[in-house]
């Protein structure tokens, strides 16, 4: 690897060097079994460190200093961490060969200067980052616009201290191409959930960090960016008017919904919770048209960006208590106390994930247990887990925390599972999966943080605690319909029955989405209902103010 560096290479290297300010540490952890990519790391750095004093090279076996690899997070070989003063999380696994070797360079310079090179606006925007971000960026050694990716993500790192950013050699690396399905490079893992290709732009990856550890700040500064373009109209709802029409919801049918009706140019009051619904908990949305993937909550965002660029109202993050008719008029009560009034309703409020109801379980909701393994399974690496339900919802959960959690409980109530033989078989084919039939959770157990449940056979007749540090919930939905149930008829599982036009049984209200009967639960579905219901709230509106000659 030494004639990697000519004569002409060195004396520019040696003209970089000649800035370095501060002392800066190269700490290289390999091992004495067979890696020819520890050995080509090893000369390539003794040669690079060798042309400035300014730069210390250690060298550590990772196997024999556990402890001190430990210290500083290393897991694999070869792995270099790059540090100044301080540790600022700047690493490199695999060589740093190839178009890698500017990132080296960069980082090198970078620590030695002390600063991250990134504009003040932008190190502004990453105070914002006050929880733990782990970036990693897969790359390949031949790919020219790797590189970008890999300082911009490493002066993140120089710039919030909340913040650790790694080079990750695909090549060299194949079990974390094949855990995050890298189909190109470079891609970007946050936390090592979130994802996205390319080299971006320095304010579009800032941002693209926020929206995946800080989603409520990533709004409200792309509201303000929207808003300076031109591109967002939306203002906030007010209680003083009477809307033509109220949609509640803010997941596909709302959003749908929203859309249509103001573009039939109705005054228009969106009133919604959690924006987007349940398609944030979905990791990968294949099957809406026209777009072949996309995560479910970039799709939400799009819903979201569209529906803004009109000039509607809003109340976002706000559920509806009450849905009452007074006369001609409904009447809506937010869950902040304002009332709101519509001349009609378009009702979209979704389900939400069934509980069980047991001692402990609003207290560890959030401490321990969950609803959405494809979010919260890195959490829990190396740790024991169980999953509740028997349906294709818990194992998929179960499938979805294979690749994290040291140990997996699946605890169903019925002799039989109901999910899809192969993935049954898929599931429970790992050593790792312990699977406890005709059981019931009767208390989730802990202090400040779950630490077990205590579970029941069917029969009662035999009762035993496990312990794990996290449960995922898979026992179904419930519709939101309380906020109408003394309003509209609701059918015995607590859903909304429609008709064609998403009419119900009180006139000026519609319904659209899961929420309703519809059977097919399905985004696409949703969105189609959410526009029916829009046109035929738009035509209600006009009947009713249309007058009768002679009348």
């Amino acid at each position: 690897m030494a004639t990697l560096i000519d004569d002409k290479l060195r004396k520019e290297i040696g003209a970089l060097f000649n800035t370095l300010e501060e002392p800066v540490r190269v700490l290289l952890f390999t091992q004495e079994a067979p890696c020819e990519a520890c050995r080509q790391q090893e000369e390539l750095l003794r040669e690079v460190c060798g042309l400035s004093d300014r730069i210390t090279l250690e060298v550590h076996d990772l196997l024999k200093e556990s402890g001190l690899a430990g210290t500083y997070g290393i897991s694999k070989v070869p792995g270099t961490a790059v540090m100044g003063a301080e540790d600022r999380g700047i690493r490199f696994y695999g060589v740093t060969a190839g178009y890698e070797f500017s990132s080296l360079l960069e980082a090198l310079i970078m620590v030695s200067r002390g600063k991250s090179g990134l504009s003040a606006d932008l190190e502004d925007l990453l105070l914002l980052v006050d929880v733990p971000v782990h970036l990693e960026v897969m790359v390949t050694l031949t790919c020219p616009y790797c590189p970008r990716m890999v300082h911009l993500a490493h002066q993140m790192a120089m710039a919030r201290d909340t913040i650790t950013a790694d080079m990750i050699d695909s090549a060299e690396f194949p079990q974390l191409v094949q855990r995050y399905s890298v189909q190109g490079v470079p891609r970007t893992m946050i936390n090592e959930v979130s994802a996205f290709e390319g080299a971006l732009p320095p304010l579009d990856a800032v941002m693209e960090v926020l929206k995946a550890v800080k989603p409520r700040e990533y709004e409200r500064i792309d509201a303000q960016m929207r808003t300076s373009r031109g591109e967002m109209l939306a203002s906030k709802a007010d209680p003083r008017v009477t809307y033509q029409v109220a949609i509640v919801g803010a997941g596909p049918a709302a959003m749908t919904a929203a859309i249509y009706a103001a573009r039939k140019d109705l005054k228009v009051a969106l009133i919604g919770g959690h924006v987007g619904g349940q398609i944030t908990d979905t990791a990968d949305v294949e099957n809406w048209p026209g777009v072949p993937n996309i995560s479910g909550r970039d799709l939400s965002e799009t819903f979201r960006a569209h529906v803004e660029r009109y000039a509607i109202d809003e109340l976002l993050e706000v559920n509806v208590n009450s849905v009452k008719k007074n006369g001609g008029a409904f009447q809506l009560e937010a869950s902040d106390g304002t009332v709101y009034t519509a001349s009609s309703v378009i009702f979209c409020a979704g389900k939400q994930y069934r509980t069980l109801g047991v001692p402990g379980e609003n207290r560890f909701v959030g401490k321990g247990i969950a609803f959405c393994a494809t979010c919260d399974a890195p959490l829990y690496r190396d740790r024991s887990v169980a999953v509740v339900g028997g349906g294709n919802s818990a194992f998929t959960a179960a499938r979805d925390l294979l690749p994290f959690a040291r140990e997996i409980h699946l605890v169903t109530l019925l002799p039989q599972f109901q999910a899809d033989p192969p993935l049954v078989s898929e599931v429970t084919g790992s050593p790792r999966v312990h699977v406890h039939r005709s059981v019931q959770v009767k208390e989730f157990l802990g202090t400040d943080r779950l630490e077990g449940i205590r579970v029941e056979s069917n029969d009662g007749k035999e009762r035993f605690d496990l312990p794990v540090e996290g449960v995922f919930l898979e026992i179904g939905l419930d519709p939101n319909t309380s906020a109408v149930r003394d309003l509209v008829e609701l059918n015995e599982k607590g859903e909304i029955p429609v008709g064609r036009d998403q009419s119900t049984s009180v006139a000026g209200f519609f319904a659209a989405g899961d929420v309703t009967d519809e059977p097919q639960k399905q985004i696409v579905v949703a969105a189609g209902a959410g526009a029916k219901a829009a046109l035929s709230a738009y035509e209600y509106v006009l009947g009713s103010t249309l007058t009768v000659p002679g009348g």
